[in-house]
């Protein structure tokens, strides 16, 4: 009996320590879950206090936002626009650069140019965002300047340019991933029906992993939605409706770093529209983030 009891002993330490596991697992999602509803919450009761003295059909008809000038106007759609822009001028970068560096890592590179490129071009990501804000300000926007005269010192031109930059390595690092996850069963199918290695990248690679490169891409995207600190030093503080890439706009990051700073008494209505803003920063990045899930399932290809 006496030694069965010793068998038993690690066993049921064992157990004890799984259980032990298991509830530090279940803690830390919790606290993850938790933390998402709070901050949900926090903007939506935040937001209805906004909207309880600001009409809906004002906040997403009006085409001025001056919330904090003496004529107040509660129009979203300069701030959306300038956010759409700057993203959209990033993406104009960094899909086809990224894309192009995640093929050649995947196909073409060897081992040992793999090993060395892939973490140098993740620098890129560790740059702090400030830093690539007053490049921009200071570097490219003054270079612009030598082939557009008329390119302000705030645009969403040079802001958008460098945020592109900074974004390479997210499109890049994760579209890789998703190629190289391709079985290479297939690259060597179509090598024996006499395809190229370029054709073989292209045709049959790439389309394998669309699910992986789109998924990239949307986070990209999100990511440029949210940048904060390019767009509030390089493309400046003027909230107009406007898609002209050389003159000053402000982004919603940019409106929330400025509500931000303190000046805005705490409760009024101008504080309020911090959280309106944020919302429909929330709405943005979660419906790209629904897209994104609804096309990984829809384009997800599973091998054996």
């Amino acid at each position: 009996m006496a030694v069965n009891e010793l068998r038993r002993q690690p066993n049921v330490l064992r157990a004890a320590f799984e259980r032990v596991i298991q509830a530090l697992l279940i803690f830390a999602a919790a606290i993850s879950i938790l933390t998402t509803a709070g901050i949900v919450f926090s903007l939506v009761f935040e937001t209805i206090a906004f909207f309880s003295e600001v009409s809906l059909i004002e906040f997403l008809t009006e085409t001025e936002w001056t919330p904090l000038f003496s004529i107040k106007k509660y129009g979203i759609w300069p701030l959306v626009s300038a956010t759409v822009l700057t993203s959209a001028i990033a993406m104009l970068v960094a899909v086809p650069l990224g894309l192009i560096a995640a093929i050649f890592l995947s196909e073409f590179a060897s081992d040992k140019i793999r090993s060395t490129v892939k973490p140098l071009l993740e620098i890129l990501a560790g740059i702090p965002t400030v830093v690539y804000g007053y490049f921009a300000l200071t570097a490219i926007t003054p270079f612009l300047k030598n082939f557009i005269p008329t390119l302000s010192i705030f645009n969403s031109l040079s802001a958008g340019l460098i945020m592109g930059v900074m974004l390479i390595p997210f499109v890049a690092s994760l579209s890789e991933d998703a190629l190289s996850a391709v079985p290479n069963s297939l690259r060597e199918a179509a090598y024996g029906l006499g395809s190229t290695r370029f054709e073989v990248a292209i045709k049959v690679i790439a389309p394998a992993a669309i699910s992986g490169i789109v998924a990239s891409i949307v986070l990209a995207f999100s990511r440029a939605i949210g940048e904060t600190m390019i767009v509030a030093i390089a493309a400046g503080q003027n909230p107009r409706l406007t898609f002209d890439p050389t003159v000053p706009v402000m982004t919603m990051t940019s409106y929330i770093v400025q509500v931000s700073l303190g000046d805005t008494p705490y409760g009024s209505l101008s504080y309020y529209t911090l959280y309106a803003v944020g919302f429909t920063l929330f709405i943005f990045t979660f419906i790209l983030n629904i897209f994104s899930y609804w096309m990984v399932r829809k384009f997800r290809e599973v091998y054996d």
